[in-house]
């Protein structure tokens, strides 16, 4: 029988998100696509704003920011999904399974935190465009980026530390594609009562308190742009939030979904669908919704294509 106390030496079981039907066998393969697309396209973001200077700008520097956080975010959950689907193994280890969850959720705060620092970035742009060299400064932006990567890294750390520490001496599968917190503390043997309350406290400060932050920057957004006389900087200021609001919208939805939920409303099935979608899809949705809907990256994007590729024909 095996020693409750003994956490170390047995790996988990990831379920998985897919089997070997033909179906599961194309879904698999544009889950790979959408891999390198979300690489290549957030890699290609990062090194726009590094060499164009008409983007070094606060927004665009924690919109850098923002790709890295989703390039490793992919990186975390991804390759080793693939490698246990493509192997057949489903096995993880302990110190692999903390690392997913560490990784997983710095990177999760982290863009809470980012997310609502091109929020700030956006309300002080608009409504104070006269004062934004000073209200928005090259040392408030690294303290917002280095405050963003510590609060995530901390809770991280926490939250992966207070899971490995329960012991799990009965069944050891995930029925997950990846180690995340919620669904391993179910396979605990000790009361978990007191770290999920923990678990929920910590949502509140890392989801709810940026969001709550978006929020009323929007607001003071609206009430200035519903106040500008020129339809054309209207239309300028609706078309540079909107791109945001529809990332903030996608991560912060399918996040609280999992996060934040009752335990009697959760469904594992579900959960799965949710947590691909802000884990592998809205990694990739967020290069192409900054990129199309801005002039000043897509004309970026055309300098270093005709300097790179165009010149050399």
């Amino acid at each position: 029988m095996e020693d409750a106390n003994d956490t170390t030496e047995i790996n988990f079981i990831l379920v998985g998100l897919f089997n070997h039907t033909q179906t599961h066998v194309f879904l698999f393969s544009v889950v790979l696509m959408i891999f390198l697309t979300s690489l290549v396209g957030n890699a290609l973001m990062i090194l726009l704003i590094h060499e164009d200077p008409q983007l070094h700008k606060p927004m665009y520097f924690l919109l850098s920011q923002l790709s890295l956080m989703d390039m490793m975010l992919v990186s975390t959950i991804v390759p080793k999904m693939a490698a246990n689907y493509l192997m057949g193994t489903k096995s993880i280890s302990p110190a692999g399974c903390g690392a997913q969850i560490f990784l997983f959720v710095t990177l999760g705060g982290g863009e809470c935190f980012i997310l609502a620092s091109m929020a700030y970035d956006r309300y002080v742009a608009i409504c104070h465009p006269l004062r934004y060299p000073i209200l928005m400064n090259q040392k408030l932006c690294l303290h917002m980026t280095a405050g963003s990567w510590i609060l995530g890294g901390v809770d991280g750390l926490m939250q992966a530390g207070a899971t490995l520490s329960f012991p799990y001496c009965h069944s050891r599968e995930i029925n997950h594609f990846f180690c995340e917190a919620p669904l391993l503390v179910r396979l605990a043997c000790n009361d978990t009562m007191l770290f999920e309350f923990f678990m929920y406290v910590c949502c509140i400060l890392m989801l709810l308190i940026p969001l709550s932050l978006i929020l009323a920057s929007y607001s003071l957004i609206l009430a200035a742009v519903l106040h500008m006389k020129s339809t054309a900087a209207r239309k300028k200021a609706f078309a540079t939030c909107s791109s945001h609001l529809a990332v903030v919208g996608l991560f912060y939805g399918a996040i609280i979904f999992i996060y934040m939920r009752p335990k009697s409303y959760r469904s594992v099935a579900h959960d799965k669908v949710v947590s691909a979608f802000y884990t592998i899809f809205t990694p990739v949705l967020n290069p192409l919704i900054y990129s199309v809907r801005n002039k000043e990256v897509k004309g970026a994007l055309r300098k270093w294509l005709e300097k790179h590729f165009l010149g050399r024909l």
